[in-house]
């Protein structure tokens, strides 16, 4: 059966360690969840790995080639039409950055974006991959609506974090990467969250472990759901779901008519 006339549930969590998490809230986290995608986020590990029963879902995966670092999982209770792990350029695609699920009414993309890391050591290839990846989503785009969802490390505008002035140059609040961000959305790709709620404050996605952020909600909205302009008509709500731990991100959603 296709999704034609139907409510889609999406969600998508940078889980920072699926093996890590699955010892912590997981389980309960997926066995009260009935959402018809799961996309996770820096899994760093490889299915061999992991011993998990994610039935009714079908995984897919997109490990790191280096052990313990980065990937995407998508887990599907419908099977895709096809499967991609490419975007073509090696450097990204043996660090498991991009998991493309093919359906007929829609491409679903999974992606955790590099970071541009301390003192922007990684800034440059950053960029690269912001380009090419918005290169990519737009020949997807050509085809037929998309859904792109994932840790995409940058937070848009002020708005979407903390403590803007104090990171202006930091990793996630670049000039540089706020400015490919719209650069995306202005190809024809909508902030799902900010469409429902363009001047909500305080919605984080990510907070810093080490100074226990969380706990004061000092956090960055760097974890989005994104789609083609053509489905604007179609969206049902997003949400974040702060309240679920066991990550130092948090889920977020969306709820989609197809």
């Amino acid at each position: 059966m296709d999704f034609d006339s139907m409510d889609i549930k999406l969600q998508s969590w940078n889980v920072n360690g699926l093996r890590a998490v699955i010892r912590k809230n997981f389980p309960e986290y997926f066995a009260s969840n009935d959402s018809d995608f799961i996309c996770m986020q820096e899994i760093k590990a490889m299915p061999e790995q992991v011993d998990f029963d994610f039935s009714p879902y079908k995984a897919y995966w997109h490990s790191a080639e280096r052990k313990g670092y980065s990937g995407t999982l998508t887990l599907a209770k419908k099977e895709p039409v096809s499967v991609s792990r490419s975007m073509g350029v090696e450097e990204f695609d043996k660090e498991g950055r991009v998991l493309t699920l093919e359906y007929p009414e829609f491409y679903l993309v999974n992606v955790y974006s590099p970071n541009s890391k301390n003192e922007l050591a990684r800034l440059d290839g950053r960029m690269y991959f912001e380009d090419l990846f918005r290169s990519y989503l737009g020949k997807l785009k050509e085809e037929k609506s998309v859904i792109v969802c994932g840790d995409l490390n940058v937070a848009h505008k002020e708005i979407d974090l903390k403590n803007p002035s104090t990171n202006r140059r930091n990793a996630g609040f670049t000039d540089e990467e706020r400015e490919k961000f719209g650069q995306l959305l202005d190809s024809g790709f909508i902030d799902t969250f900010r469409h429902f709620y363009p001047d909500v404050e305080g919605a984080y996605t990510w907070w810093s472990f080490i100074t226990r952020a969380r706990e004061r909600n000092a956090g960055w909205r760097i974890d989005y759901f994104l789609v083609s302009d053509c489905l604007k008509d179609k969206l049902i709500s997003a949400a974040i779901h702060a309240d679920i731990m066991g990550s130092d991100h948090c889920p977020v959603e969306l709820n989609i008519r197809l």
